[in-house]
């Protein structure tokens, strides 16, 4: 009787080892919309951020994705979406990240996870060189102004009390600054200078807003939350393409600057 006391009392000890293992493989394992593949969700018309040229994808983020893909050993497949849609598909599981110059916040960070930051956003007041009222946040009181749809831009516009003009197409919001029908776009310095380079003779000027007003924005991987296997090994794919200075030369390449610091 005592031996099958121990016996039943050893498989039990077993089967528990078994049910905790297979918990532990389980949660370290990252879990995708295609096997074998990184699913990116991408808007998709923000350069450079992510663009096309030609008919095909480029741009900054769409080359992390690739490297990132790469780093972990997956393929990679792009799914251009809608701005006001992106998170909305990220949580159907139409793919398993995103990258869309997405600012982390607590709220965001309270439905969703995020990676490590593989870049950081200084805001910027777009406006035309004849607008000589605008100087900082202050001076937006009372005016429209333009801002992505959903954005952090957004709820900064609302937070100084401007009115916020949603859009969810970089060239569509600086044609409303040229065209007037906004005193401003509040939006990323980086995507200005680009703009700019694109359209020198584009009758435009930017004030990079102090950090004291519109803090630098963390941008990381936007991940679903309870995927834990994928976010470990986003982020150690991250932190590999950090030393390695892969980060940095995409940036380079692209903004003529490094926005992977602070």
């Amino acid at each position: 009787m005592k031996l099958l006391r121990r016996i039943a009392a050893v498989m039990v000890a077993f089967l528990l080892m078994v049910s905790l293992t297979a918990c532990g493989k389980s949660s370290s394992q990252a879990r995708l919309v295609h096997p074998h593949t990184l699913t990116v969700g991408v808007e998709g018309t923000y350069a450079p951020y992510a663009y096309r040229k030609n008919g095909k994808l480029t741009g900054f983020e769409i080359e992390v994705s690739r490297q990132l893909a790469k780093q972990m050993g997956y393929k990679v497949k792009f799914v251009p979406t809608k701005w006001d849609s992106l998170i909305a598909g990220l949580g159907s599981k139409k793919f398993d990240v995103v990258l869309d110059n997405i600012a982390e916040t607590p709220a965001r960070k309270k439905a969703y996870a995020f990676s490590k930051p593989y870049a950081y956003a200084k805001d910027a007041l777009i406006m035309r060189k004849d607008n000589n009222f605008i100087h900082n946040m202050k001076d937006i009181k009372g005016q429209r102004i333009a801002a992505g749809t959903g954005s952090v831009n957004a709820d900064n516009v609302k937070k100084w009390h401007g009115h916020v003009v949603s859009m969810s197409d970089f060239s569509a919001a600086v044609s409303l600054v040229r065209q007037k029908r906004v005193a401003a776009l509040l939006d990323a310095n980086a995507a200005y200078l680009y703009y700019q380079r694109q359209n020198p003779s584009a009758d435009l000027k930017s004030v990079v807003v102090p950090s004291n007003q519109v803090p630098t924005q963390k941008i990381g991987v936007l991940m679903n939350k309870h995927n834990p296997g994928l976010q470990k090994q986003v982020n150690q794919a991250l932190t590999h393409l950090r030393k390695n200075g892969t980060l940095k030369r995409l940036s380079m390449k692209y903004f003529n600057g490094d926005i992977t610091k602070p």
